[in-house]
């Protein structure tokens, strides 16, 4: 039987680095006894660690057997380990390190996680598939290739490749091949490639309501950022040619990230125009394009163009932010340039995740897992509406049509004490001005970026409710 204080993680004997040429003078015996106090008092070797057996100690270290079984049999006697039968030598329990006399720094304080978790771009992950994804991760071991597991291709597996192809042709009217598909960690991967890879240079036309985080990716890589006014019809991709040496543009043409609604058919087309007469690009991230619920599917504006858009998706939302994979589809021009910006070797998606991927889509699960966590965020969005208009009938949620999340417009000059009054009640959501472009001259709205896709099925009800607790009253005579 084990001791208890052995602490599991050390229970199997392990390799053990000792440099006994920094150990001082003396006999083998005491420099290899010397150098083994040093390790328990230094802590190296902690409490209920399993030194290696004598005879191996010895072959690693090039002494004799006799000379590590006395060192052994000695620091057994001072206490400072203990040898029993069927347990192996072991570090003493009471063998603790010696205190330093150092002043220990302090330690961060972490903030109190949210009580009830609204942010936006967060989707349930207790849905995720694991049942499914461990029955393709066993799929798509069982038939990959030896070569798989060797140097990857920077454009990613070619299974993927060809499972992205045909999905997005067929659910987001995207025209490609897998040779023009390249795999990622996601849409910020992709535009540190692009832009910090020298692929594409700035001035960049941006929404006036956007990603900080992408914002910040592109100021790291040096790129100005022009913002382009929104209105309920989306950016107004008709002034894109105003901006003087703007030559590419990022657009949320799905759904406008965060205000919602698509980008009008007649701003798709202008968009697109711009790009051909300019020989500008158009980066599409295609925000939230798989879950529509009062519409019918917007496609891809790359299906308008695919030689002047890059077509930008990850699974962040659709199935986790954990699994880090992401895709670019490339006009032809694009493609060795975003390869040589990569390098040689994938250093971003691992290939059991890729191979795994292919197959959870070619099997159709992934469309099942979809349309499953369509419904369920729908069933939310309603009660997220509903709930608003019994208690909080003032306040408009927009942008609801599809996503994740609902923009809740706010009376004016209340935002601000909103988030506090959410901070107290440890209610996580965003206030609409974090994602306002610096340099944005539309006139700005209150509001909240309320995610509701991220709280268990448990704890939703529980959410809405602090919600509506930290919302304003309605305005005097309502």
């Amino acid at each position: 039987m084990t001791d208890s204080w052995v602490n599991p993680a050390e229970r199997i004997g392990s390799d053990l680095h000792l440099d006994l040429d920094t150990a001082g003078g003396g006999s083998r015996r005491a420099v290899l006894g010397r150098a083994l106090r040093e390790a328990i008092a230094e802590g190296r070797l902690a409490p209920g660690a399993r030194l290696p057996p004598y005879r191996s100690l010895a072959a690693d270290l090039g002494l004799a057997r006799n000379t590590v079984a006395e060192t052994y049999a000695e620091l057994v006697a001072e206490g400072w380990l203990v040898a029993r039968q069927g347990s192996g030598t072991r570090v003493a329990p009471r063998a603790a390190p010696a205190a330093s006399p150092r002043v220990p720094e302090p330690v961060p304080v972490r903030p109190e996680p949210p009580a009830h978790q609204l942010r936006q771009g967060l989707p349930d992950v207790s849905s995720f598939p694991r049942t499914a994804w461990l029955a393709a991760a066993r799929r798509a071991l069982n038939a990959a290739p030896s070569e798989a597991f060797g140097p990857g291709d920077p454009r990613g597996r070619p299974e993927l490749r060809r499972a992205l192809a045909g999905y997005l042709s067929r659910v987001r009217g995207v025209r490609t091949s897998p040779e023009t598909i390249v795999v990622c960690s996601g849409v910020a991967h992709a535009l540190r490639l692009l832009f910090g890879g020298k692929v594409l240079g700035g001035p960049l036309a941006v929404e006036s309501y956007g990603l900080p985080f992408h914002r910040s990716v592109l100021d790291a890589a040096r790129v100005r950022t022009v913002p382009l006014a929104l209105d309920e019809h989306g950016a107004r991709t008709t002034e894109l040619s105003a901006p003087k040496g703007v030559r590419a543009a990022l657009l949320t043409p799905a759904h406008q990230f965060p205000t919602g609604g698509p980008l009008h058919p007649e701003r798709r087309v202008a968009a697109v125009d711009w790009a051909r007469g300019s020989g500008g690009v158009l980066l599409e991230d295609d925000y939230d394009g798989e879950f529509r619920y009062d519409r019918e599917p917007v496609g891809a504006v790359q299906g308008l163009d695919p030689q002047r858009v890059v077509y930008l998706g990850s699974l962040s939302k659709s199935l986790s932010p954990a699994l880090r994979l992401g895709w670019m589809v490339l006009p032809d021009h694009l493609v060795e340039p975003v390869l040589r910006a990569k390098g040689e070797r994938e250093a971003w998606a691992g290939v059991t995740d890729q191979l795994t991927l292919a197959d959870f889509i070619e099997s159709g699960h992934y469309d099942r897992h979809i349309r499953r966590s369509r419904q369920r965020y729908r069933d939310r969005r309603d009660r997220l509406v509903a709930l608003l208009a019994r208690r909080a009938p003032h306040v408009a949620p927009v942008g609801i049509a599809a996503g994740l999340h609902a923009v809740l417009r706010l009376p004016p000059g209340s935002e601000r004490s909103v988030a506090k009054a959410a901070a107290r009640q440890r209610v996580a959501v965003d206030g609409l001005a974090g994602f306002r472009h610096p340099a944005a001259t539309m006139p700005a709205h209150d509001g909240l970026v309320v995610g509701y896709a991220a709280p268990p099925d448990h704890a939703f009800g529980a959410a809405l409710d602090a919600l509506c607790g930290i919302l304003p009253p309605p305005p005097d005579g309502d």
